[in-house]
């Protein structure tokens, strides 16, 4: 797995799941990159997905309002002002900001 981090400007993103090779490899994570909230619910494209292959889990750092839906089993994280995404030994962290609305902090 090659380690990066990147910084990126969006709106809301999606991450979602795919199976491994097999029952007992490592899955590959996708993170959908959008620039409006809630995109599932208008399906609309994301402006890029990312695909990180043999990953063990997505760390979810200092971001506070976040939506797990359970038909899609995604999870979707609006009000992003800043997302910084890093993948290291397996593991992906998202950490960045978010503009909440009043009532949601």
């Amino acid at each position: 797995m090659k380690n990066s981090k990147n910084t990126y400007k969006v709106k809301s993103v999606v991450i979602s799941r795919k199976p491994g090779k097999d029952k007992d490899t490592l899955k590959t994570a996708f993170i959908g990159l959008f620039n409006e909230n809630n995109p599932h619910l208008k399906a609309k494209d994301p402006l890029s997905v990312l695909e990180f292959k043999e990953i063990e889990k997505v760390r979810i750092r200092e971001l506070r309002n976040i939506s797990y839906y359970l038909q899609g089993n995604d999870i979707v994280i609006n009000n992003l002002v800043k997302l910084e995404i890093e993948a290291k030994d397996h593991i992906v962290t998202l950490t960045g900001t978010q503009d909440l609305p009043e009532g949601n902090e």
